[in-house]
């Protein structure tokens, strides 16, 4: 195996551990990151590579909110046991609008949306929403999880729909939403890690089936690249999480939207003068 495809499997790691919890679209910056540098293993084998890796996001929010997520720690008392239940709960009743339409409308239009001039029209387009939202002054009637409706949850799932579209972002979609409907960007945020779990779970499940039905075991190489990107994405989205709730501690997501905004721009103009 070259060294240049393991550097580049790092990269596409470094880039899934921070995008994914951002606002900013990790599946967009994952398709234009392979148009820049794409990894020399072929097309199907990225298609599911670029989905995998996330299975190390998803270890990140097992491990970091370890305690919360956890209904049977003794630490807990009955009460703690069963709001954790509940968020449970919530996480799955917001996980139904992406499980009956947006999965299988992934499934049919993967092949048709992933055109690089798809990913910049969503990244300026809802860079463009978040600053209006922001400017809005906004009522935050939900302070904690706790007090999250069910209705609200469902909502929110909603939103993440959007994100079949590469450049939406899943994060971006649920957190926008969720802000709208009322919760503050710390609960937004928090609610969106924890949806992610079963979504990313299924969706990589899925990816790895069908790639076994229609082209068989993954050879060494594939392998160790998989493995490498997973590994670095667990690590970088550690830190990318603790990142972001401790700077909307203090800080709006304005500063999301303009990059999301001027990203789209130098795509733009890159892929002009590279045509």
């Amino acid at each position: 195996m070259e060294l240049t495809e393991l550097f580049k499997a790092i990269l596409f790691g470094i880039i899934q551990g921070i995008t994914e919890w951002l606002p900013i679209s990790s599946t967009g910056h994952l398709i234009l990151l392979d148009h820049i540098c794409p990894l020399n293993t072929g097309a199907k084998f990225f298609e599911v590579f670029k989905v995998v890796i996330q299975f190390g996001s998803i270890l990140a929010v097992l491990v970091l909110f370890f305690h919360k997520l956890n209904p049977f720690s003794a630490q807990k008392s009955k009460t703690e046991r069963k709001n954790t239940i509940d968020l449970w709960k919530r996480v799955m009743v917001g996980g139904i609008p992406i499980m009956v339409i947006g999965l299988p409308l992934d499934l049919i239009l993967e092949e048709y949306l992933s055109g690089v001039y798809i990913i910049v029209a969503a990244l300026i387009v809802y860079g463009i929403v978040f600053l209006k939202v922001e400017k809005r002054k906004i009522s935050f009637a939900v302070q904690t999880l706790e007090e999250l409706p069910y209705r609200t949850a469902f909502l929110i799932g909603c939103f993440q729909v959007l994100a079949v579209i590469p450049g939406t972002s899943r994060s971006g979609a649920t957190i926008l939403g969720a802000v709208l409907l009322g919760c503050s960007r710390y609960v937004a945020s928090e609610f969106s890690f924890f949806m992610a779990v079963p979504v990313m779970a299924g969706a990589s499940g899925l990816k790895l089936i069908k790639y076994f039905l229609r082209t068989g075991m993954f050879t060494g190489q594939e392998f160790f690249l998989l493995l490498t990107g997973t590994a670095v994405s667990f690590a970088v989205s550690v830190f990318a999480i603790q990142m972001l709730l401790e700077y909307i501690r203090r800080h709006d997501f304005k500063v999301f939207g303009i990059y999301r905004i001027v990203l789209g721009m130098i795509i733009i103009f890159y892929f002009s003068f590279a045509a």
